[in-house]
């Protein structure tokens, strides 16, 4: 790795070299979930470099998997000898060795997207460390980036490379499912797109354009007075004063605490099946 230059600063179609230790760990994570059989599919610079080419140095795997088998998936790497967290019950868990690490992503840290089994099943296949898996199909992989607009760390150009390499093969009725009444979310992405690819603009068909268009037209010649602030769900610390102080209802932690109960539910659901299961046995 050239010094001074931080790796995930800059794209390529070049791979960089990586630990033996972090690649080890890495193709142990993927053998171990796939013996177990844990449908689950790889995201992240992985799915990033299926869909557009591009070779980003990463310090971590993240892997999409329903939240129901988030804990299969867990226990399953406990066996394999895997250190094991559960960080956030809305979005994400954990597994470690040796100082390098997985991400297992039930949805987004938002709550409002989250992971269901259609993601699994329309994954695509393909070869990571020498491991036949999957990885996400790029409607999958646009949703899961629509969101992910930080101060320190914005991935509109990760969706602007998808939808440029995808080259219009993109399943628009699928994206509008996925990102259901944050559309115009999707709308901010696209005009992303045909400012930095102006001559590709068709790649984004006429229709899809004329529907955003025609909705955001309407939206804002008509404003919903009731409409709530919704700041928080793209970052809550560069939009906490308007929560904090402007008393803005946090939608955040509202989306958060409805997701939150669900996990609850599926997870006590899990536990009574569980124990009727052995007291059966």
């Amino acid at each position: 790795m050239p010094d001074g230059l931080n790796p995930e600063a800059k794209t390529s179609s070049q791979p960089w070299e990586e630990p033996g230790e972090q690649v080890e760990l890495f193709r142990d994570v993927l053998n171990a979930l796939e013996s177990c059989r844990v449908p689950y599919a790889v995201s992240g610079a992985f799915s990033l470099r299926q869909h557009t080419g591009i070779c980003r140095y990463t310090k971590d795997l993240d892997l999409f998997l329903t939240a129901e088998n988030s804990g299969t998936a867990l226990e399953c790497l406990r066996h394999a000898g895997f250190e094991c967290q559960v960080v956030d019950p809305v979005w994400l868990s954990k597994a470690w060795r040796d100082g390098y690490f997985v991400d297992l992503i039930t949805g987004m840290s938002n709550g409002v997207i989250t992971v269901d089994e259609s993601w699994i099943r329309r994954a695509r296949p393909a070869i990571v460390y020498g491991v036949k898996t999957r990885v996400l199909a790029p409607e999958e992989l646009v949703a899961s980036k629509i969101f992910v607009a930080k101060r320190e760390r914005f991935d509109g150009a990760d969706i602007a490379h998808v939808l440029y390499g995808t080259q219009g093969n993109f399943d628009w009725q699928r994206e509008f499912d996925l990102v259901g009444e944050h559309w115009e979310m999707l709308l901010w992405s696209l005009v992303l797109f045909r400012y930095v690819y102006p001559a590709h603009s068709h790649y984004v068909p006429s229709e899809i354009w004329r529907e955003l268009l025609t909705r955001f037209s309407r939206a804002v010649k008509n404003p919903d007075p009731k409409a709530p602030f919704r700041g928080s769900l793209i970052d809550e610390n560069m939009f906490a004063i308007d929560v904090e102080e402007w008393e803005f209802p946090n939608l955040l932690k509202k989306g958060r605490t409805a997701r939150l109960a669900r996990v609850g539910r599926r997870t006590a659901s899990r536990r009574d099946a569980s124990s009727a299961t052995r007291n059966e046995a």
